[in-house]
């Protein structure tokens, strides 16, 4: 398949741009950040989603959704001129919000309404997402904090390639762990590992660095060189070597 020349060495830059803005210090126990996106494309535009452990509160186009954690890569096609505003939950962080296992909107999106209720913002702008998550600003849930700790150790400790190493970490079970994760970051512990130490290999890749894949597959934890490209396949939808044209 022939690649769009706009994604490619960058030039996706000419028709987006995006902002960050971090919560107010109320929130930061549940928001990692706000963030915006605009585009103008004259032609649609394939736009790669690689997820994250994050849940995603977005408004668009009149509407607010629920996105829960994506097992895997997805595309969504960009066309004319429009923007998205968004919330990204700290990892484990959301569930307190919904009042049910984090997986059980794992891979799905879902209307905000059914957990913020109707009264959503009819211009939402970050002032007024921020007065709606502190009217619903649920009491403190130690496990919830407990999930996001884990995760950032995950992110802070690249040698950690395994579940039961991370487990000894906080001195628990491999099962306990995955329960956790399942409750309160909506996917396991063995894919957020994946997540960040592929991410690490997609950072070298965008500083140029050439890189020895059978045996960065061994430092990762693989058991070879063509369990890592899957597994990158699968997380990024194209094999290492597509990817690394993006840069």
């Amino acid at each position: 398949m022939s690649r769009d020349v706009r994604e490619v060495c960058g030039a996706w830059q000419q028709h987006q741009r995006h902002s960050f803005l971090q919560p107010s210090p109320g929130l930061t126990r549940h928001v990692a950040r706000y963030w915006a996106v605009s585009w103008e494309y004259a032609e649609p535009y394939r736009q790669l989603i690689v997820p994250y452990p994050n849940v995603h509160l977005t408004f668009q186009g009149g509407r607010a959704l629920v996105t829960g954690v994506s097992s895997g890569h997805q595309f969504r096609v960009l066309s004319g001129r429009s923007g998205v505003l968004g919330v990204a939950f700290r990892p484990g962080c959301f569930r307190p919000f919904l009042g049910a296992a984090v997986s059980t909107i794992t891979d799905r999106t879902i209307d905000a309404r059914e957990v913020f209720g109707p009264a959503l913002p009819s211009e939402p702008d970050v002032p007024a997402v921020e007065r709606l998550l502190r009217e619903h600003a649920p009491e403190p849930d130690p496990k919830a904090e407990l999930a996001a700790g884990v995760v950032a150790l995950v992110i802070a400790r690249p040698e950690i390639t395994r579940v039961d190493a991370l487990a000894a970490e906080f001195g628990t079970s491999v099962r306990q762990l995955q329960r956790l994760f399942a409750e309160y970051v909506g996917i396991g512990p063995k894919w957020v590992i994946r997540r960040y130490r592929l991410h690490e290999v997609t950072e070298r890749m965008a500083q140029g660095a050439e890189l020895d894949w059978a045996g960065l597959a061994v430092e990762l934890g693989y058991a070879d060189q063509a369990h890592l490209v899957r597994d990158f396949k699968a997380l990024f939808g194209e094999t290492p070597t597509r990817y690394a044209a993006r840069y």
